[in-house]
C-alpha cells in the first residue's frame, strides 16, 4: 500500500482550486487568497528550483512572522526541500553557526536582514520585501513568468519537513529535525482535542521560528482552509483590537503575551465571544493569570511540549480549567506520557511523585541534524524521548509540570523548583512578575535569588522580609529567596521565557550592577 501524501503544499492548492476568493492571509491592509497565496508559493518555489535547490536540501527564512516565511515554508513543501526558520534576535555570529550547521542551498532574506546573506557563502539568496501593503516576491520573479510552476512533490511521513534550532547545553545550537508526519500528526492532535473548525480564523503573534507560533495552530488553519491573520511580532494593542474586528477563533500565546493583553485597560471590555481556542503554552503559566482571564469570560487552554514535540505533548480542555488549575492536561490523543522516576532504571513514578517527564508518538522529532551523540542522548532505543522537565501525574492521569531539571536550585540538600517560588510571588500585591534563580552559595551550594518587576503606579517597594513573610505562608523556609532584587522588566528570549541564562550572569558578582529602583 503507498504511503499517504501529506503535503501541506497541495492541501493550499486544494484550497486554491475549490475555494480560491476565500482569505488565506490577513496581513496589515492586505487580504491574500487562497487563490493569490498558492500562486506566490509556486512562483517562489519555482525560483527556488530554477537555483538548483531540490529535494532534501535546506533552504532557510531571515526574517519576522510574514505571508513570506509561510510561503517559504510551503515552496519547500512542494519541492521536498527543509524549511530553516533562524530567529531574528540571534546576532550574525550565532546566524553563522546555524548557517555552517545546516548548509543551506538557499536563503530567503527579508530586507532587514540582508546584510545577513553574506553569512550564506555560495547559496542561492532571494531577497523579499518585509512591509505590510507593498509586494515581498524578489524582483525576479517576474522573470519566472513563462517558467511552469513547480507541482507539489508527494511527501511521505518520513520526509524531513523542517529544522528548528534551539540553545544547546554547551552553547552550540542543535536542530530539531521535524519530519511531515511530526507536523501533521501534532495537527490531528489538535483537530482531535481541541475546538478547531475548517472555517477557523487564527491570529499569528507568536514568532514562527519557533514551532509553537508555526505549527500550535497557524498551519493547521491552513492546511483545512482557514484564515491566518498574521502580525510581524506581537503588539499587545493591536492583537486586542484584532481578536474584536477579526472574530478570532483561536490564539496560541506565551503566558507573557496573555499578561500583556490583561494588563490593558481595554481589556476588560473586550469582547472574547469569538474566541473558542485560547492555548497558552511555552512557560509556567501562573493561576493568578488564569483566573484573571475566567473572570472575564476565556477558559485558558493549558498545554505543554517543546519544539521535539512539534508542540504538543498534553493539553488541558477548557472545561477542566478550573477544575484542574494549573494543571498542563492529559497527554494528546496520539502521543504517549511517563513520568520516570529520578534514580530509577526507567521505571514510573507514582502518582504526586515527581520525575522527568518522557514522551513517545508520531510527533515525536527523530533527532539532532548532525548530531548523533546528542539524539542517542535524548531518545531510548524504544523511542521516548526524555524532555528534560519535571513533573507529576495526579490519581486521575492529569500532568503537572514543575520545572526544567536544569532551572532546579538545589539548597542545603534540598530541591527547590523555581517555577513553584514564582507562582506565589505573582501573587504579592503589586508584582507583575518574578523570576527565581540559584546563585552559588559557599555554605548552602545555592541561594534562592528572585528577581521582581512591579506593576505600573506601584508605590509601596516590597522588602526581602515582606516578600519572605508573604511567601511563608505558602512555601517551605528552605524555599524562601534569600535575596531580592527589583527590576524594570523581567528579560524574556525570543520565545517568551525569561531568560535565566541572562539573570544567572548578572549574579556572578555579588556587586552585579543590576537595574532596579
Amino acid at each position: 500500500m503507498p504511503e499517504v501524501n501529506i503535503s501541506p503544499a497541495l492541501a493550499v492548492q486544494h484550497h486554491a482550486l475549490r475555494q480560491g476568493d476565500a482569505t488565506a492571509l490577513v496581513y496589515g491592509p492586505d487580504r491574500v487568497s487562497y487563490a493569490e497565496f498558492d500562486a506566490q508559493t509556486a512562483t517562489l518555489a519555482t525560483l527556488l528550483a530554477a537555483g538548483g535547490v531540490g529535494r532534501g536540501e535546506r533552504v532557510t527564512y531571515l526574517g519576522l512572522n510574514s505571508p513570506a516565511l509561510l510561503a517559504t515554508f510551503l515552496a519547500c513543501a512542494r519541492l521536498g526541500a527543509v524549511f530553516v526558520p533562524v530567529n531574528h534576535r540571534l546576532t550574525d555570529q550565532e546566524t553563522a553557526l546555524v548557517l555552517n550547521d545546516c548548509a543551506p542551498a538557499a536563503l530567503v532574506v527579508e530586507d532587514g536582514r540582508r546584510k545577513s546573506a553574506a553569512l550564506a557563502g555560495q547559496a542561492l539568496v532571494l531577497p523579499i520585501g518585509d512591509q505590510p501593503g507593498r509586494p515581498w516576491l524578489p524582483a525576479s520573479a517576474a522573470d519566472s513568468g513563462s517558467a511552469p510552476a513547480a507541482q507539489p512533490t508527494p511527501l511521505a511521513a518520513g520526509d524531513l519537513a523542517a529544522l528548528l534550532y534551539t540553545s544547546g547545553s554547551t552553547g552550540r545550537p542543535k536542530g530539531v529535525m521535524l519530519t511531515q508526519g511530526n507536523l501533521w500528526w501534532n495537527q490531528v492532535n489538535v483537530w482531535s482535542a481541541l475546538d478547531c473548525r475548517h472555517d477557523d480564523t487564527t491570529l499569528a503573534v507568536a514568532p514562527m521560528f519557533h514551532i509553537g507560533g508555526l505549527n500550535a495552530l497557524t498551519l493547521g488553519t491552513l492546511v483545512r482552509g482557514g484564515t491566518v491573520v498574521v502580525h510581524r511580532s506581537f503588539d499587545a494593542q493591536q492583537c486586542l483590537s484584532d481578536l474584536q474586528t477579526h472574530r478570532v477563533s483561536g490564539l496560541f500565546a506565551v503566558p507573557a503575551m496573555f499578561a500583556a493583553l490583561a494588563a490593558l485597560p481595554q481589556f476588560a471590555e473586550t469582547d472574547f465571544s469569538a474566541l473558542r481556542t485560547a492555548v497558552v503554552a511555552g512557560a509556567p503559566v501562573p493561576p493568578s493569570l488564569i483566573n484573571r482571564y475566567a473572570q472575564h469570560g476565556v477558559l485558558l487552554q493549558q498545554a505543554w511540549g517543546l519544539t521535539e514535540t512539534a508542540p504538543f505533548a498534553t493539553y488541558l480542555p477548557p472545561r477542566d480549567t478550573l477544575a484542574k488549575l494549573g494543571s498542563a492536561g492529559l497527554p494528546m490523543p496520539y502521543t504517549e506520557l511517563r513520568v520516570v522516576a529520578p534514580n530509577s532504571a526507567g521505571d514510573d513514578a507514582g502518582p504526586d511523585v515527581r520525575g522527568e517527564l518522557w514522551v513517545r508518538g508520531p510527533n515525536v522529532t527523530p533527532g539532532y541534524w548532525n548530531s548523533p551523540e546528542a539524539t542517542e542522548e535524548a531518545i531510548t532505543a524504544d523511542g521516548w524521548f526524555r524532555t528534560g522537565d519535571v513533573g507529576y501525574l495526579d490519581d486521575e492521569g492529569y500532568v503537572y509540570v514543575v520545572d526544567r531539571i536544569k532551572d532546579m536550585i538545589i539548597t542545603g540538600g534540598e530541591n527547590v523548583f523555581p517555577s513553584e517560588v514564582e507562582h506565589v510571588l505573582t501573587d504579592l500585591p503589586g508584582v507583575a512578575e518574578a523570576a527565581v534563580v540559584g546563585r552559588p552559595d559557599d555554605r548552602w551550594g545555592e541561594a534562592v535569588t528572585a528577581f521582581v518587576s512591579l506593576m505600573p503606579g506601584t508605590t509601596e517597594i516590597p522588602s526581602l522580609e515582606g516578600v519572605r513573610a508573604f511567601a511563608g505562608q505558602r512555601l517551605a523556609r528552605y524555599k524562601l529567596p534569600t535575596e531580592l532584587l527589583i527590576v524594570d522588566r523581567i528579560p524574556r528570549n525570543g520565545t517568551g521565557k525569561m531568560d535565566k541564562p541572562l539573570l544567572r550572569s548578572q549574579l556572578t558578582d555579588r556587586r552585579t550592577a543590576v537595574a532596579t529602583r
